[in-house]
């Protein structure tokens, strides 16, 4: 069952061209297609179009058919182009022409617009929860381990004193701008397009204020045009958000990877949390954070992917616009999973608490001599060379202590000052 049938079936080749992927994709949306379906059959009571007794039947079958996808009994056929059409079916099967009847006022461009609004809202509070699970880890990590030390690089050169507990508190912080974004991603999938049917509104007299009530979004996308162009953009905004995060995920399992090699030793994780070696019976592989290294460095080029397939489309729907699916919903349950992996990994990290005796990071004391020089009274520029001097000509011993004060330093993590603005970004 086609939504558009007129009648006459296309080929075969094109059906299976067009239709894609949709039918599996859509199981993950069908919930939120029948929430929509509800939210639609209630208002066209209220505008006249069903009477309170057809209302009353879609809306105790719309529930059996929830009932159905809750259970995992719900499928979508080969007969079926999407959702869209199944539900429809069942509907007319069980009510005839009342069924027939919900798709007054409304457009498949609008359902599907106000599943993924759905959809895309549900799954960004998911990924902030799992990110502030995430990010309350780090937080307790970088408390417990705040007095040990540990070098800091620039240049991958040993550079100058850092903390673990700056380290872990560093990516605390750096979750709190993901979560900024994700917050404006949620603002663009907080607009109900239900009504803009197929882009340019309808003749009926339909409620758009009641829909957008009923389904909870914070606001109408007012204008039908507006609504549709919205596909794209959409998921764009969410993408970017989803690119940012994943850089977070990204850069620190790439540092752990470095920590856990043999040439740094500065962390650890339990033998069950590592693979071996099929040749070489020493071997302890990162394989979990290489792997989410990889899966979020391939989440970033999801904005550009999608940007090419909507870039440049004028005004109105065209059938590249599914395709968006394809690679936002999938991307989705993998960020999900590199942020659930991340945390259960990171909940037994083993930290080395002897890293500074090794002489190698004798110099990363050089900046605190320069200073005690200075707040001595030596001017900048000639305490640097009087250090400088000192480590060239083998006469540098440091006192291996460190003094820092002020915000943000490794004496002063300003932790309570961190949950705080995280408390205040995910209240936004």
């Amino acid at each position: 069952m086609k939504l558009w049938d007129k009648g006459f079936s296309t080929d075969k080749k094109i059906d299976i061209f067009t239709v894609g992927n949709d039918r599996d994709l859509d199981l993950i949306i069908a919930k939120y297609d029948i929430i929509g379906n509800k939210a639609h059959a209630e208002m066209l009571a209220k505008i006249g179009l069903l009477t309170s007794v057809e209302n009353n039947a879609l809306q105790t079958e719309l529930d059996n058919i929830m009932l159905s996808i809750k259970d995992g009994t719900f499928t979508i056929e080969d007969s079926f182009e999407d959702v869209h059409s199944k539900v429809e079916h069942l509907l007319t099967e069980k009510l005839g022409d009342t069924g027939k009847k919900i798709h007054s006022a409304r457009s498949r461009n609008d359902q599907v617009l106000v599943d993924m609004h759905l959809y895309l809202r549900d799954e960004l509070a998911e990924i902030k929860a799992l990110t502030k699970a995430f990010f309350d880890l780090l937080i307790s990590l970088s408390e417990k381990y705040k007095e040990v030390l540990l070098p800091g690089y620039t240049h991958l050169q040993v550079a100058m004193p850092s903390s673990f507990g700056m380290w872990f508190s560093a990516y605390a912080e750096s979750l709190i701008d993901d979560i900024y974004f994700l917050n404006a991603a949620e603002k663009v999938t907080n607009q109900n397009p239900l009504g803009s049917a197929a882009g340019y509104g309808s003749s009926f007299p339909i409620d758009r204020t009641m829909t957008t009530e009923l389904m909870g979004f914070e606001t109408l996308k007012y204008n039908s045009v507006a609504a549709q162009m919205g596909r794209g953009k959409l998921e764009k905004s969410v993408s970017f958000a989803m690119s940012s995060l994943s850089a977070t995920l990204s850069k620190m399992s790439m540092d752990i990877c470095l920590y856990m090699s043999q040439n740094f030793n500065f962390v650890s994780f339990p033998d069950e949390l590592t693979t071996g070696s099929s040749i070489m019976p020493h071997k302890k592989n990162p394989d979990v954070f290489e792997l989410i290294r990889g899966k979020c460095n391939k989440l970033q080029a999801l904005p550009y992917e999608l940007t090419l397939i909507s870039n440049n489309l004028p005004s109105g729907y065209h059938r590249d616009l599914q395709l968006l699916k394809e690679g936002i919903v999938p991307a989705i349950q993998t960020l999900k999973s590199c942020l659930e992996m991340i945390t259960f990994s990171m909940e037994q990290i083993q930290v080395n608490d002897d890293i500074l005796s090794n002489d190698k990071y004798l110099y990363l004391f050089s900046v605190e001599e320069v200073n005690k020089l200075v707040q001595n009274g030596t001017p900048f520029r000639d305490a640097y060379k009087i250090v400088g001097k000192n480590i060239g000509d083998g006469n540098f011993n440091p006192e291996k202590k460190v003094n820092h004060t002020h915000e943000g330093s490794i004496g002063n993590l300003c932790l309570n000052e961190i949950v705080a603005k995280m408390e205040s970004a995910l209240k936004s």
